[in-house]
């Protein structure tokens, strides 16, 4: 009679430690989920972010003196970290130096504000005719920690980049990471906000969390599983193993 009590604790205990399907599955809504058009992420121009322009024109060697003359200027493929070192760093006021254009305030604005604005002093300024403005941030990056497979933080170039590809160079999620509850740490023009995503749901895909900013801090913690099996005893395998040794003991004190 012992025994069956016994048995029936450790069966107990393990089914609590479980983790059941609606707890691990992605987007378990899809298939009711209707197509919307997402829009892209405004990711605005911060203080410490790390530009990469590049000026040109119909005749090249007009545009020449609007950019800064590098060590790259002669390598085809510079790699991210010398483009880095040669960039413009945005100031704590906002600003950067262009060649003859001077100071310009650029926190604030997108990309695609900037690449504009530059190219309309150009042309108002009589600079250059037709002239071609790219920019790139070179040193946006976000953060993971938590039940991931490779918490860290990770470095981007593109210009749009959601929270699952996100999760992605992270390796994705443990299986004891809780993924209805993933915090998402936003400092937005020095306001702190925090999100709540859910994984399990595709009804977020149309909200503006679901693409990365700058210096996003992703955080995954532990699921219900394994909060449960947390502390002396490590998993539910371990605890398996020690009932049946603790099993077969008492099987052989009482023959």
């Amino acid at each position: 009679m012992n025994i069956l009590r016994y048995f029936t604790f450790v069966l107990i205990l393990f089914m609590a430690s479980c983790a059941s399907k609606k707890d691990i599955l992605y987007f378990q809504d899809a298939s009711s989920y209707p197509s919307v058009l997402v829009s892209p992420a405004i990711v605005l121009i911060q203080s410490n972010d790390i530009l990469h322009i590049q000026i040109g024109a119909l005749v090249p060697e007009t545009a020449l003196p609007y950019n800064f003359q590098t060590a790259t200027s002669s390598v085809s493929t510079p790699n991210l970290e010398t483009l880095k070192i040669e960039g413009y760093l945005v100031s704590s006021q906002g600003t950067i130096i262009l060649p003859v254009l001077g100071t310009l305030l650029v926190a604030g604005q997108t990309v695609y504000e900037l690449e504009d604005s530059i190219r309309i002093l150009l042309e108002k300024g009589g600079h250059l005719i037709h002239p071609a403005v790219s920019i790139r941030i070179l040193n946006a990056k976000f953060t993971v920690l938590g039940e991931v497979k490779l918490p860290g933080t990770y470095s981007f170039m593109e210009s749009s980049l959601s929270v699952p590809q996100a999760l992605g160079y992270a390796g994705d999620l443990t299986i004891a990471g809780k993924r209805n509850n993933i915090l998402l740490i936003r400092n937005s023009a020095g306001v702190q906000t925090i999100s709540h995503i859910d994984m399990t749901t595709a009804n977020w895909m149309n909200n503006p969390d679901y693409q990365i900013r700058q210096n996003d801090l992703l955080v995954v913690n532990p699921n219900n599983a394994k909060v449960k099996t947390a502390g002396y005893v490590g998993n539910t395998g371990t605890l398996l193993t020690i009932a049946s040794l603790l099993l077969s003991s008492i099987i052989l004190l009482t023959r």
